[in-house]
C-alpha cells in the first residue's frame, strides 16, 4: 500500500514529500469523535497578551470619546450658528416691520382717528363726508400741511390750544392729503406701561415679546422698566430713519397727541425728557419730525427750559367773520335755510368760534336752543366744581373751599377786566397775565388745577383767559347775579376765621384744689403743673 494511504488510515494525510501542512492538516482540526486520542490541549497565552488587550481597550475608549466629543461640538456649533442666524434674521425683521409701519396707508390708530373718512370707498362719498366734516376753513391748515408733508424741517413742533379748537382735525386732514405716508400717530396716557404698548403698536415694535428665545427661559414679571422699553423702541426707530433717509428724501413723522395726559411727577417728567431729547436730536439731523399736541400749559413749561429746535403753534378759536360766513353757507346747503345775520351774531356771542361747539350748532335743528344748552352745561360744570359755601361752611372743607374761592375770585377778575375793556368789532375773551392771576388769587399752585379742569386756559404767551366763550358767559352770569359779592365776601371771611382758629392756641386756667389749711397759692400750683 502506498505510504500516503497508510498515513491516512491512521488519521494523517501525508504529502508526497512527507511534510505536514502547518494548519490544514493539524490533528486538532478534526472532530473529537474521529480522533479521540488527539483532543486539543490548552496552551498558555503569551506573556504580553494582557498588555495588548489593555492597549486595545484604551484606544477603543479614546476613539469613542473623540467621536462623542466631535458630535457634541458639531451639534453645539450648529446650534450656535442657527441661533446667531435667527438673531440676525429677527433683528432685520424688526427693522422691516417698523419700516413697513411708516409706508403709505393708515394704521389702526390712524383709522380710528380718521373715522368714517377712511372708510369711504367711492370718491363722491369721501368728498361728501369731507364737505360736512371740514366746513369751516382754517387759517392754520397750510402750516400744518407743511409740517406733515415734510416741507418744514429742522424743527419739532408743539401744538397747544384749548379743548375743542380742532388740533386733531387739522392734523388728520393733513395726513389724509399725503395718504398717511411716513406717519405714525399715537395717544398719550398717564400710565407708562399703557404708553409703552401704544408706542409699540404705532411703530409695530414688539419689545422682543415675540422673540422665540424667550421660550427657553421662564420669565416672571417684566425685567425692565417702561422707560427703558420706550428708549429701546426709539433706538429702533432711529435705525429705521437712518435707513430711509436717502430713499425717502424727507424725515419720518411721529405724532403724540394730548401729552398733558402724562402725570406731572418724576416718571412723567422723565418720559417728557426722553421724548424731547430724541425730538431735538432727530430734528437737527433731519431724521424724524416729532409733533406734540397739548391742552394744558404745564407741559409747555416743562419743555421750554430745554428746547432749542421747538416750534410752538397756538390754535385759537375761529374768527367771527369766518364763522358766520361758513355757518350761513352750511345751513343753506344742508338744511336749506337762509339764516339772518342777527341770528348768526347771537350764535357767535353764545358759543364763539370754538369748533366743537360750532359742529353741534350747525347740525342741530334749532341753533339758539343748542347754544343755550351748551352754555347751561358749562355753567353747571363750573358750579359743580368750584362753587363756594358761604359763612356756614364746616372746617372739614377748608382746603377745598380755598380752591373754589380762588376760582371765583379769578372769574370775577376776568368779568371786571371784560367790563373795563373797550369793545371792538371782533369779540375777544378778556385776558390776564399769569403772574398777575397768581397775585389775584394769592396762590401759585391753583392755576394749573383750573387749567386741568377746563375752567381757564393759559396760552403759550402766559395769558390767562376763560376756557371758552360759554365759560366766560358762565363767569359773567354768576358774578353779576344778586348777592354774589356778599356771598363771596362771607366765604372769604369764614376761611380767614378757620385759618385763624387753626393757628391759635388757647391757654385755660382752673381753680387750684382745696386743702384743709386753705388754698394753695397760684404760683405753687402753676409750678406743679
Amino acid at each position: 500500500m502506498p505510504r500516503s494511504f497508510q498515513g491516512a488510515k491512521r488519521g494523517w494525510l501525508l504529502l508526497p514529500l512527507g511534510r505536514r501542512h502547518p494548519t490544514r492538516f493539524r490533528p486538532t482540526s478534526f472532530p473529537s469523535q474521529l480522533a479521540p486520542n488527539h483532543a486539543p490541549q490548552y496552551t498558555k497565552p503569551p506573556a504580553n497578551h494582557d498588555t495588548r488587550n489593555g492597549t486595545r481597550e484604551s484606544s477603543r475608549f479614546a476613539r469613542s470619546v473623540l467621536e462623542g466629543s466631535t458630535v457634541a461640538l458639531i451639534s453645539l456649533l450648529g446650534l450656535g450658528l442657527g441661533g446667531y442666524a435667527y438673531s440676525l434674521f429677527y433683528k432685520k425683521m424688526v427693522l422691516n416691520k417698523i419700516e413697513n409701519a411708516f409706508k403709505a396707508g393708515y394704521s389702526s390708530n390712524e383709522l380710528v382717528s380718521l373715522g368714517r373718512i377712511a372708510y369711504g370707498t367711492h370718491p363722491d362719498m369721501v368728498e361728501r363726508i369731507l364737505e360736512k366734516e371740514n366746513w369751516v376753513p382754517r387759517e392754520e391748515q397750510p402750516m400744518i400741511d407743511s409740517i406733515i408733508n415734510g416741507g418744514m424741517r429742522g424743527r419739532y413742533h408743539f401744538i397747544i390750544g384749548e379743548r375743542g379748537t380742532g388740533k386733531r382735525s387739522l392734523i388728520l386732514e393733513a395726513m389724509r392729503r399725503v395718504g398717511g405716508d411716513g406717519i405714525a400717530m399715537l395717544e398719550a396716557h398717564n400710565d407708562l406701561e399703557v404708553f409703552r404698548v401704544r408706542l409699540g403698536k404705532a411703530i409695530d415694535f414688539e419689545f422682543h415679546e415675540d422673540y422665540i428665545g424667550s421660550l427657553f427661559s421662564i420669565r416672571g414679571p417684566r425685567d425692565s422698566t417702561p422707560l427703558l422699553d420706550i428708549e429701546r423702541a426709539l433706538n429702533k426707530l432711529e435705525k429705521v430713519s437712518l435707513r430711509l433717509r436717502k430713499s425717502r428724501g424727507r424725515p419720518l413723522l411721529l405724532i403724540i397727541n394730548n401729552i398733558h395726559f402724562f402725570k406731572d411727577d418724576a416718571a412723567g417728567q422723565g418720559l417728557l425728557e426722553i421724548l424731547q431729547q430724541r425730538a431735538e436730536i432727530w430734528a437737527g439731523n433731519d431724521l424724524v419730525t416729532v409733533v406734540f399736541t397739548s391742552d394744558e400749559h404745564w407741559t409747555l413749561e416743562r419743555l421750554i427750559p430745554h428746547s432749542t429746535n421747538m416750534n410752538v403753534i397756538s390754535i385759537r378759536d375761529i374768527h367771527k367773520e369766518t364763522v358766520t360766513t361758513a355757518l350761513k353757507q352750511y345751513r343753506a346747503k344742508f338744511h336749506y335755510e337762509d339764516v339772518p345775520n342777527s341770528i348768526l351774531d347771537e350764535v357767535f356771542a353764545k358759543v364763539g368760534g370754538r369748533l366743537i361747539f360750532l359742529n353741534q350748532v350747525a347740525r342741530s335743528s334749532d341753533m339758539l336752543a343748542t347754544c343755550n344748552q351748551i352754555n347751561k352745561k358749562e355753567k353747571t360744570w363750573l358750579l359743580n366744581k368750584c362753587w363756594i359755601l358761604g359763612d356756614s361752611m364746616d372746617d372739614d372743607v377748608e382746603e377745598q373751599q380755598k380752591y373754589c374761592a380762588a376760582a371765583m375770585v379769578l372769574a370775577r377778575a376776568l368779568v371786571l377786566r371784560e367790563a373795563s375793556a373797550t369793545t371792538n368789532h371782533e369779540y375777544k375773551l378778556p385776558e390776564i397775565p399769569l403772574h398777575e392771576s397768581r397775585q389775584i388769587i394769592t396762590r401759585a399752585d391753583y392755576i394749573q388745577g383750573f387749567d386741568h379742569i377746563n375752567v381757564i386756559h393759559i396760552d403759550f404767551n402766559g395769558m390767562v383767559r376763560a376756557d371758552s366763550v360759554p365759560m366766560q358767559n358762565a363767569f359773567r352770569e354768576i358774578c353779576t347775579q344778586e348777592g354774589f359779592e356778599e356771598h363771596l365776601r362771607a366765604t372769604l371771611n369764614r376761611l380767614d376765621e378757620l385759618e385763624s382758629l387753626s393757628r391759635t392756641r388757647e391757654v385755660a386756667f382752673r381753680d387750684p384744689p382745696q386743702y384743709e389749711g386753705g388754698k394753695v397759692p397760684v404760683q405753687t400750683y402753676c409750678a406743679k403743673l
